[in-house]
């Protein structure tokens, strides 16, 4: 296991489930990873005429081996007159107001609470899924759904790192930052909560389950070492479509059920946002050359940040990290 990233990660002890799969299952998921466009790597370039993109996929939290990229990629940073990323310096400025003023973006305002809405043996898994996180699980009950999934998609041991400033995102912000290069949103600050707003009460839950189905297992740090190693091979999609398949094996789940629920995920999570997020990049390359950072999973796939650029023109190259 890779011991660095921060001090509550060393505590992590998580295996890396690519590592050791079987024959049949590592042919299927090399299959399913292989069907999708830019499936593998970190960085790379896009062209259009004189416009230039730099693109990286990145890692939201701390990590040594970022300083690495970082030595990599800050020529690039300094290169840019413009820097993308999911979220400027200004929405999480109005991000963090709209929250303090507005609880029912992330508590729920209208019905019962979760203790009232859920069958006791779906709220009994949730209570103890919180408590092993150090958190109350009073504060759960209100909670929206997809947010208290969120919360618990983090493996207790890596609690720490939620609120922590110090994934690639921030460093390549903070690069630009001391270049006085603008660094500018692909989306607004309350994106995500729209997304959101499409799904209801019970696929919201779905997430919940999904999540508690691994942790039940004793999964949630394996998941959590395997999405780590995953990214530094450049192999964020192999990752998705791993959990795809692995999720078909969980109790109550079956391929068909699999298949439909990443579906639903991938479209909320990833591709409507990268769809949203074309016309700004494009926007930005009429002034210079930009330099985009977001997460990995959106690089890769059909409507992949990277195919959705190749549809429009640009011709796509991956550059060596």
């Amino acid at each position: 296991m890779f011991s660095g990233g921060s001090a509550v990660l060393a505590q992590c002890e998580g295996r890396d489930l690519l590592a050791g799969l079987g024959a049949e299952k590592a042919a299927a998921l090399e299959a399913a990873t292989a069907a999708q466009p830019f499936a593998a790597g970190n960085l790379w370039q896009a062209t259009r005429g004189d416009q230039r993109l730099t693109i990286l996929g990145t890692y939201h939290l701390a990590d040594p081996r970022h300083a690495a990229t970082m030595d990599r990629v800050a020529p690039m940073i300094d290169a840019a007159a413009t820097v993308l990323v999911e979220a400027g310096p200004e929405e999480e400025r109005l991000l963090m107001k709209a929250m303090a003023e507005r609880p029912d973006l992330l508590f729920l305002s209208e019905g019962g609470s979760l203790i009232e809405r859920l069958p006791a043996e779906d709220w009994a898994m949730i209570s103890a899924a919180m408590q092993a996180r150090g958190l109350p699980s009073i504060m759960a009950a209100r909670m929206q759904p997809w947010y208290l999934s969120m919360m618990l998609a983090m493996p207790p041991c890596a609690m720490g790192e939620m609120t922590a400033r110090n994934g690639l995102d921030q460093l390549v912000m903070d690069r630009a930052k001391g270049n006085d290069t603008p660094v500018r949103a692909l989306e607004p600050y309350d994106t995500i909560f729209g997304l959101f707003a499409t799904m209801s009460f019970e696929d919201q839950m779905e997430m919940i389950r999904a999540t508690l189905a691994y942790d039940a297992q004793g999964m949630a740090e394996d998941i959590q070492e395997t999405l780590l190693q995953a990214y530094f091979r450049g192999e964020a999609r192999r990752m998705w479509e791993f959990l795809r398949i692995e999720s078909a094996t969980l109790p109550g789940y079956d391929a068909a059920r699999a298949d439909a629920e990443f579906a639903q995920f991938e479209e909320v999570l990833m591709n409507a946002r990268n769809r949203a997020w074309i016309p700004v990049i494009e926007a930005a390359a009429v002034e210079g050359p930009v330099f985009v950072a977001f997460g990995a999973l959106h690089l890769a796939g059909r409507e992949g940040v990277l195919n959705l650029l190749e549809q429009a023109g640009y011709t796509v190259e991956q550059l060596p990290l």
